[in-house]
């Protein structure tokens, strides 16, 4: 796309700041928020779709403001296979919160407006909420330029999007044409599993674009072999599974709940880390810039995460606990959780939660404090006794360490499952920080 501000500094941008509310989070904020709200209330979410939802929301968030700061640049030179982005023309006076606000409502519309028919109504109402607390202000040259930005940073960034091999699949998560392989230890969609689709879902996720390269070049993790015989360590991680089952106790129900995050009910695995991102981002009161790299660190982690978590769940097509357990420990034990659509190695809840840790614990310290409150106002789940209290971490790693035990709890993963995400996210969200360098 060529741009009518291409081919100019930005730097000096950075001294057109008029108002001090045009530095604030407001409006970040808000736009984290609604992306939340579209991913808990859309029907047919599925964890992957929403990772690259927020992975190109909390991009393009960041484009379009970057320039008018000092201290941010933008990183689409350091991005997989994307080139240049527009820029803005020289000494042009720019507000930035109008430029996110238009980038916001623009990129939303291209990867959610489809899905809900009065999605477009909501992000039109946002926008203009947040255009008329500054246009009586500003000029209206100001406004025109401003919003024209931030909409060709979203258009630029859109057309990128749709050669990553995910464009359109929200309505193709299902393939009813894909052939798994069957044998011992390998995966089958359960018959009575989370989705009522017994298919595989995103199959072909693994092979698609991630944001950062180095991301994309990660070799696929090893993995314990298969082994039925008592005793070996194939064996002894789906023990764990069945005994931590049979010794649940009140607080590790809580933590499975809490952490379930089934995209038919809730925001998803990555809209919990996208709003861990708002937390720090309101605790600190961090300003329209720092705000921004948060969002786009934090979905561009988790985007990248579900799908080198999907390479290697296809390449191994591992089966989950409750196929072994049933045919090797016990046919009296009964799941905690029904299994999602995909094999387990390695868990996505232990992996995304990592990666978005590693990249918010770089940008706000190892020490930070916080309370979740995501699931609070949930209605108690009486078929298991548990009611949505409110969680506190001392830090975002002790966070995405409790998502991880969650899915043991759950009786989904394995603790190996577990260990290998984590460690993979930290990887990822280093590689991920390294593009902001």
């Amino acid at each position: 796309m060529v741009s009518e501000y291409v081919d100019e500094s930005v730097n000096d941008n950075a001294i057109n700041r008029s108002e001090s509310d045009e530095l604030s989070n407001k409006a970040s904020l808000a736009w984290a928020n609604f992306c939340l709200t579209l991913l808990r209330e859309t029907p047919n979410g599925s964890p992957t779709y929403g990772s690259r939802f927020v992975g190109y929301v909390g991009l393009t968030m960041y484009e379009s403001v970057a320039p008018g700061s000092n201290s941010y640049s933008s990183i689409a030179g350091q991005l997989n296979g994307l080139g240049e982005l527009p820029k803005p023309k020289k000494k042009s006076k720019i507000n930035w919160t109008l430029a996110l606000n238009a980038g916001q409502a623009r990129i939303v519309k291209h990867l959610y407006g489809f899905a809900f028919t009065n999605n477009i109504v909501r992000i039109d109402s946002l926008e203009s909420k947040i255009r008329d607390e500054f246009v009586p202000v500003l000029s209206e040259k100001e406004v025109a330029i401003s919003e024209s930005f931030g909409r060709e940073i979203a258009d630029a960034i859109f057309e990128w999007s749709k050669t990553d091999g995910g464009h359109g699949s929200y309505m193709k998560g299902y393939d009813s044409t894909f052939a798994w392989a069957d044998g011992p230890g390998l995966w089958n969609p359960p018959a009575k599993g989370q989705s009522p689709i017994p298919l595989p879902l995103h199959h072909n996720w693994g092979n698609n674009r991630t944001f950062a390269l180095a991301n994309q070049l990660m070799p696929i993790p090893e993995m314990i072999p298969y082994d039925y015989k008592v005793g070996s360590d194939y064996y002894n991680q789906m023990k764990a599974v069945y005994d931590t089952r049979l010794n649940l106790t009140q607080e590790e129900k809580e933590i499975a709940n809490w952490w379930g995050d089934d995209p038919a009910e809730t925001f998803s695995p990555p809209g919990h880390s996208y709003y861990f991102a708002s937390i720090a981002v309101k605790e600190t009161n961090a300003d329209i810039f720092k705000a921004a790299q948060t969002y786009a660190a934090v979905g561009m982690s988790v985007a990248d995460a579900f799908v080198n978590c999907f390479r290697t769940k296809y390449h191994y097509n591992a089966g989950r606990p409750f196929a072994f357990i049933y045919h090797n420990i016990s046919t009296l034990w009964e799941l905690y959780w029904p299994e999602p659509p995909f094999p387990a190695f390695y868990s996505g809840h232990a992996v995304q939660a990592s990666s978005a840790a590693t990249v918010l614990t770089s940008l706000y310290g190892e020490d930070f404090e916080f309370t979740d409150m995501s699931h609070v106002g949930r209605p108690d789940d009486t078929e298991r006794l548990v009611e949505y209290k409110a969680r506190h971490f001392k830090s975002f790693n002790e966070a995405a360490e409790e998502s991880a035990n969650s899915r043991l709890f759950g009786g989904i993963h394995t603790p190996q499952d577990n260990e290998v995400g984590l460690i993979e996210g930290k990887e990822i969200g280093k590689n991920i920080n390294n593009l902001f360098l």
